[in-house]
């Protein structure tokens, strides 16, 4: 199955969309918004840096503040790698926002340090509870902690006037990947750009070329893990990904990939956006080109009421006007190419008919998996993902071998997990 997209098709929609929600404004300043205002007020926290992320968070206040007059949503960006910790500080201190858009894996860390308030009053009134699967609602104890609006998984997007150069079709299997990217370097360009990072985002790119190999949470294979990281490993030795990778979180190797001189990039469906403004080739998106045990993590943001918030149910109003919305879950699909959560949104023909999205929606049905993997316990999920992230980097830096990188991190998985 090959999908192709050129960017003169999109960026007339996605420009005209950028200028609408220019006037909304940017992200607030952390340090200005610690908690909530007063009761015309609401203060959301989010770690979005990308254009097009940051335009759906405007367009989302903009829309809340039309639907509740008088009301004013602050946004305010917190990095990506401090949310967790500003969020259970500001808790551990009585603060905090009112929302909470985090990375959806990590609820239980935030539960668990009392950082978030439970919804289940609000999810019992809520009308369109029913058009929600169970795997976008997270919680434990008996209570729900979080929503996911959107989910968020990954494919290999590819440069197709590269593949065209070279000659090859954008690939279906792992051996064909690698023979397009060894032409690729030939021809002098890039092989293909990923996230290495030592965290969670390391994690989460990392699990799909690993549990290709055969390794999953559930039997913790060695041998497999070690595969899995010397396949990768492999790729750098031979020139087609940068060592750089280790420091890149998803959004560096995207801007690589969108500059151009690059075959491939394995990221998400929520780059539509940045595809679109900044690249100046026509591109494409097929199925990352796993073997047989390969799986590929459905994400995407969790979206809570801070434990602390000043105004819980101006929150719980502002999610389901928002995140929780048949029109919002659509404006993300527009905007940033997230695949709607609503069971009728979902079945939006904006949806179903896009071809960007098409195979992330094949990927979805065919190799989607729980993330977190859910055989892990609520209170091990940010050690878990830290671990094996870390090992990932290591042995792509090349400071760990592959087998060691395994048998170090299968050491402590089994610790953790069971």
């Amino acid at each position: 199955m090959t999908t192709q997209f050129t960017r003169r098709a999109m960026v007339g929609a996605t420009a005209v969309l950028a200028l609408t929600l220019a006037a909304c404004g940017g992200g607030g300043d952390a340090d200005d918004a610690a908690t909530g205002g007063d009761s015309n007020e609401l203060t959301v926290w989010h770690y979005f840096s990308e254009d097009n992320q940051v335009a759906l968070m405007d367009a989302y206040a903009e829309k809340f503040s039309a639907e509740h007059e008088g009301v004013t949503v602050n946004n305010v960006f917190q990095p990506y790698d401090q949310m967790n910790s500003k969020v259970v500080s500001a808790a551990g201190a009585g603060q905090g926002p009112d929302v909470i858009v985090f990375n959806g894996a990590e609820w239980s860390t935030l539960a668990m340090a009392g950082a978030l308030a439970p919804l289940d009053d609000h999810w019992a009134d809520f009308e369109d509870a029913d058009q929600f699967p169970d795997a976008v609602l997270h919680g434990m104890d008996g209570s729900t902690y979080a929503v996911q609006g959107y989910v968020n998984l990954l494919g290999l997007w590819y440069n197709a006037d590269i593949l065209e150069e070279i000659g090859v079709e954008p690939p279906t299997t792992m051996e064909e990947l690698e023979s397009a990217m060894a032409a690729a370097v030939e021809a002098g360009h890039r092989g293909i750009t990923l996230s290495a990072l030592p965290q969670s985002q390391g994690e989460w790119q990392a699990y799909p070329w690993l549990s290709s190999a055969g390794f999953d949470y559930e039997n913790l294979d060695e041998a497999a893990l070690a595969e899995g990281f010397g396949r990768v490993r492999g790729w750098i030795d031979e020139g087609y990904l940068s060592q750089e990778a280790v420091t890149w979180d998803q959004t560096v190797p995207f801007q690589q990939f969108t500059a151009g001189g690059v075959a491939f990039a394995e990221n998400g469906n929520w780059q539509m956006g940045a595809a679109a403004a900044d690249a100046d080739f026509e591109y494409g998106v097929v199925p990352l080109p796993l073997d047989e045990s390969g799986q590929v993590y459905l994400g995407g943001e969790g979206q809570a009421i801070g434990a602390n918030a000043q105004n819980p149910d101006l929150a719980w109003e502002y999610l389901r006007s928002t995140y929780l919305d048949y029109d919002g879950q659509l404006l993300a699909q527009e905007n940033v190419g997230s695949i709607p959560s609503r069971a009728d949104a979902s079945q939006e023909e904006s949806v179903t008919a896009d071809e960007l999205l098409q195979p992330f929606a094949q990927t979805l049905n065919e190799r989607g998996t729980n993330y977190p993997a859910s055989v892990i316990p609520p209170e091990a999920v940010a050690d878990v993902q830290a671990a094996v992230g870390q090992a990932w980097s290591a042995a792509l830096a090349g400071q760990t071998d592959p087998e060691a990188a395994a048998a170090q991190v299968v050491g402590q998985l089994q610790g953790l997990i069971n």
